[in-house]
């Protein structure tokens, strides 16, 4: 078995495997599909809204909820869907832009759905001749199932909360998962009032079914995408823990076999998420980058122990079952342009890159710059240099502090002074890969040469 990962240099031509580059005829296509959906849902809206209803007392404050609660409720659909791990959508588009995505409009619906609840309120108010805080009172515990949608608004809060940059950066991937797993359960607590108290649905009875379809699609395509896909993939592969073996300290390699592992359609730089099926492990999936190409029976993914799960996945047991999802990440050689490539890396961020640079055609020249605070600290480095030298490429080390050992333009340029005319590929911590990327802009390379990977969720 250990053969089989000793040369990476002999094993690289074997583990290529014809990953299809990606289309941008998927994306085009689901933008176009966004659209006309949102076209049908202002439709929807449009039914019950007249000039007369809008100039009754409350009608614009009605008119205006009514507005929010159809926008907010198909935002969040956008929102499932960007987060279903489509593949041809993953493809295209890249899992890292997708996260972007999700992330940038996830406060949307949220706002739309919170702006649903204050106009309702002022218009049934104004209706009724109530104040909005009676009038609110009256709603929560007098119609049907509003409590349970106010229950389930908490939770879409408290996800979206979640999200937010400065708690991303105070809880661990795992309390994160496990928050936002709630938040398909406000989904369907937040709008199970609509058919009992929606106008649109009491006064217009074949919106109903169009509206239940469509929901019941957005799930269909969720489910067999984050459920369906991935059990066929499993059922198939069978992966199994084959050996682990430390790197560097506190960094190890999980040699993972399987079955039909030469079917993969996989490029360097992609990553899977790992299910380990050990106590305390089995219940979440974990974001790891191949730090090989496959290399039939066998996967490779380099782990850092740095928390309680990490270091769990360090210490499993050969024989240890493995569920994955994926590939994921356009991170791969597709996303190159020029015949020069620069892959830069730091800490573990050098796993993604070792497979993609074994990924890479033949004729590409290559550069390769590594940064670790100790030399001790460099993972791979034996394989880097080779699959370097292999291509007569250049291979750079640059040991000890950032503030002394500077990653910056004018290094750059003094490393590689071809570096404006080339695709830069960079991967570590997000820190990492902002520096790098504001000193490559100042060193002549245009923003669209440079591709990232950051180690984040």
């Amino acid at each position: 078995m250990a053969s089989s990962l000793d040369n990476p240099v002999a094993a690289a031509t074997l583990a290529r495997r014809g990953a299809n580059a990606p289309s941008p005829v998927v994306a085009r296509a689901l933008l176009i599909l966004a659209g006309v959906g949102l076209a049908g849902v202002l439709y929807l809206f449009s039914l019950t809204e007249s000039p007369a209803a809008l100039r009754s007392p409350g009608g614009l404050f009605t008119g205006l909820g009514r507005f929010f609660a159809f926008t907010g409720t198909y935002t969040m659909a956008i929102m499932v869907l960007l987060a279903a791990r489509l593949p041809g959508l993953e493809r295209a588009v890249g899992h890292d832009r997708l996260v972007r995505w999700h992330r940038t409009i996830g406060g949307w619906p949220i706002a739309a759905i919170a702006l649903h609840i204050v106009f309702i309120t002022l218009g049934y108010a104004q209706t009724t001749s109530t104040g909005p805080l009676h009038e609110f009172v009256t709603l929560l515990f007098h119609y049907p199932d509003v409590m349970a949608s106010a229950v389930g608004f908490s939770l879409l809060v408290l996800a979206g909360l979640s999200s937010h940059h400065v708690a991303r950066s105070k809880m661990n991937y795992e309390t994160w998962w496990i928050v936002h797993l709630y938040m398909y359960l406000g989904l369907g607590l937040a709008f199970a009032h609509q058919f009992r108290i929606g106008v649109v649905f009491l006064t217009h009875l074949g919106t109903r079914p169009v509206w239940i379809g469509a929901g019941v699609l957005v799930a269909a395509v969720a489910i067999s995408s984050r459920v369906g896909r991935p059990v066929m993939f499993n059922l198939r592969h069978q992966l199994r823990v084959a050996a682990i073996a430390e790197e560097t300290p506190g960094v190890y390699s999980m040699t993972i076999q399987g079955k039909h592992v030469e079917d993969l359609e996989v490029a360097g730089g992609q990553f899977f998420l790992w299910r380990f099926l050990a106590r305390d492990l089995w219940w979440h999936a974990h974001p790891f980058s191949l730090s090989a190409m496959p290399r039939p029976p066998f996967l490779r993914v380099t782990v850092k122990a740095v928390g309680d799960a990490s270091a769990r996945i360090a210490r499993l047991p050969v024989g240890t079952r493995v569920l994955v999802e994926g590939p994921f990440g356009a991170f791969t050689r597709h996303k190159a342009r020029r015949r020069r490539v620069t892959l830069i890396g730091a800490g573990v961020g050098v796993t993604p890159l070792l497979a993609l640079l074994e990924d890479l055609d033949p004729g590409v020249e290559v550069s390769v710059i590594v940064r670790a605070s100790r030399t001790e600290d460099l993972i791979h480095r034996d394989e880097i240099a080779a699959q370097v030298a292999a291509r007569a490429g250049k291979y750079h080390e640059l040991i000890g502090p950032r503030q002394k050992v500077r990653l910056d333009s004018r290094s750059l340029r003094s490393l590689i002074p071809s570096i404006g005319q080339n695709d830069v590929f960079i991967c570590g911590p997000v820190d990492f890969t902002n520096i790098v990327a504001t000193a490559l802009t100042k060193a002549g390379v245009p923003a669209g040469h440079v591709h990232r990977e950051e180690f984040s969720f």
